[in-house]
């Protein structure tokens, strides 16, 4: 979540930016990327040079300890590292379109409203939602985001990943969470989970929706409306590698392990210009046993909001004028 919108602009040439801020904003995203390519491989090597103890038992303890204390620490969320992170708004020409804007939001929530903020789609990285949480004002920053676990349980990538505030996405942890008051009680989550970044290309995009009706039936039981959101450009700043083992290894563990690449061929995340827009609440009544035909049709009324979403906003942006939407 975060501010007010910014001027629209068509390429990264027209942007008021210096090309010093572009370059530091370039540098603050490749990290992201870069850390999802390298963390599998240093974990692989960790476990095989402990295993094997080579070359030395003391080199290869020196060598994983960074992994080991990782793997043992819990994440942290740091929202005071915002700051840091703010040329990387510059770098993607990061834009912001709230139909239900910050201060409504914050009304509601002060009246015991929580919220799903339903975002889709994924993405390799979600460079949206990172842009997001920097754009955001301080007390939406707490709002967690819903992760595999496998996710919170990796090393290096836990911790770099988790500054932005995560949380295990599993439907027992969910409803403990949805339980808290106003802003607290508000959760993201990616509707089309990892098997989402699979689908869509350039040419077109694809969300993984039809059979993802478990946040629907979640906020029926626990009375917690839907407010669904678009990530324009998730999609499009980053090529993924879809076929081999590691592709299914990736969609078997709810973990990237397989390569992507972005500018100049590298996996450096392209500047094209994001876009988040935040649509209304659905309006979700508190249906503590909701019926299959009660998940359906609230689930109907979400697919229609995305789509509408996705039209009245994809020509602002340049690379989406031409897509088209598919609900797989």
């Amino acid at each position: 979540m975060g501010t007010s919108s910014k001027s629209q602009t068509a390429t990264s040439s027209t942007r008021d930016v210096s090309r010093f801020r572009w370059f530091v904003g370039m540098c603050i995203a490749s990290v992201f990327s870069l850390v999802y390519l390298v963390a599998p491989v240093y974990i692989l090597t960790c476990i095989i040079s402990l295993a094997f103890q080579y070359p030395t038992r003391n080199i290869a303890i020196g060598y994983s300890l960074p992994m080991i204390v990782s793997a043992i620490v819990p994440s942290i969320s740091t929202p005071r590292l915002s700051w840091l992170l703010n040329p990387m708004l510059d770098y993607f020409d990061y834009n912001e379109e709230f139909e239900l804007d910050n201060e409504a939001f914050r009304v509601e929530a002060a009246k015991g409203k929580r919220f799903i903020i339903a975002i889709q789609p994924h993405g390799v990285i979600s460079f949206v939602g990172l842009c997001s949480w920097v754009s955001a004002p301080p007390d939406f920053r707490r709002v967690k985001t819903a992760v595999a676990s496998a996710l919170l349980l990796t090393p290096i990538l836990k911790h770099v990943m988790g500054i932005f505030g995560l949380t295990d996405a599993s439907a027992s942890n969910l409803r403990r969470h949805l339980k808290n008051e106003g802003v607290d009680g508000c959760i993201v989550i990616y509707t089309g989970g990892l098997a989402e970044m699979f689908k869509s290309c350039h040419e077109e995009e694809r969300l993984y929706l039809k059979k993802r009706k478990g946040f629907i039936k979640l906020a029926l039981r626990e009375g917690v409306d839907v407010v669904p959101a678009y990530f324009f450009g998730n999609t499009s700043v980053l090529t993924l590698f879809k076929a081999g083992p590691l592709g299914a290894l990736s969609r078997k563990l709810q973990v990237s392990l397989t390569y992507f690449w972005g500018k100049w061929n590298l996996p450096i995340p392209r500047d094209d210009m994001l876009l988040y827009v935040r649509g209304k609440p659905l309006g979700i009544p508190h249906i503590p046993n909701p019926s299959k035909e009660d998940v359906d049709t609230w689930h109907a009324k979400y697919v229609e909001e995305v789509t509408r979403l996705f039209y009245k906003y994809n020509e602002k942006l340049p690379s989406y004028k031409h897509k088209k939407l598919f609900i797989d």
